[in-house]
């Protein structure tokens, strides 16, 4: 299970401790430029940099961001396979510099699904990286909330068949030991960029009190900023957790 964590602080206002982002926007950036959709991804791909480098000064720790859905081969064989080629260079470019920021990176989704190349560069990347303490960037490939909670519900279906798991232990706190996310916390904050106010799979189990923000701004326009307009806004609301105030 994971860690609990608290909330940050601004001032008096509680900022969030870990914020996903479902970055969002890229071909339409590059298709309002006249440009392809890859020059969006590659826009995009530099503006995650910005993002995880203004997390420490904005109080973020945990930071998950959404890099392609197992929804996304539905896509052009030409873009999905410029975007595999993209991670790929994403990783060789930043693995020294994410190091060296002290951010500790994990890979979460369907990783057998991904070719063996990318595979190897994401378990270096972890490797990497694991005695990291700073940021916890979290980066979703081949990733589906439903694909997510049916290979948990597998593997705990597979223990409780074998005797390890007793079937009248498992509660709402059972599953998430089974989730890719098992050494992180709930996300405080899910941000979607673009202007689209819908969740697409991400982090459905996960994301259960989560606060969203659904903002216009396209991902390769979105700044530090802009993330911290979307922070403050965040230290304004009441988080209740179903319980009732007063």
């Amino acid at each position: 299970m994971a860690e609990e964590i608290s909330l940050g602080t601004s001032g008096d206002r509680p900022r969030p401790c870990h914020v996903a982002i479902i970055m969002d926007g890229n071909g339409r950036w590059a298709t309002m430029r006249g440009r392809p959709r890859l020059f969006g991804h590659h826009a995009g791909a530099r503006r995650v940099r910005e993002i995880v480098e203004a997390c420490p000064d904005l109080g973020v720790k945990y930071l998950t961001i959404f890099g392609f859905s197992t929804e996304n081969w539905k896509r052009t064989q030409i873009e999905v396979a410029g975007l595999m080629s993209l991670f790929r260079s994403y990783i060789r470019k930043e693995a020294r510099a994410l190091r060296d920021r002290n951010v500790r990176v994990r890979f979460i989704g369907d990783r057998p699904g991904l070719d063996e190349k990318l595979q190897a560069l994401m378990d270096e990347l972890e490797e990497m990286t694991a005695e990291c303490t700073g940021t916890n960037l979290t980066i979703a490939l081949n990733y589906g909330g439903r694909d997510e909670v049916a290979r948990a519900t597998k593997r705990l279906a597979e223990d409780v068949a074998s005797g390890r798991l007793l079937p009248e232990n498992v509660d709402e706190e059972t599953l998430p030991r089974y989730l890719d996310t098992y050494v992180l916390p709930d996300p405080d904050l899910v941000i979607r960029t673009s202007g689209e106010a819908r969740i697409s799979n991400f982090l459905l189990w996960q994301s259960a009190y989560a606060e969203y923000e659904f903002i216009d701004t396209l991902w390769p326009d979105f700044t530090r900023e802009v993330f911290a307009g979307v922070l403050a806004n965040f230290g304004k609301r009441d988080r209740r957790f179903g319980g009732a105030k007063g």
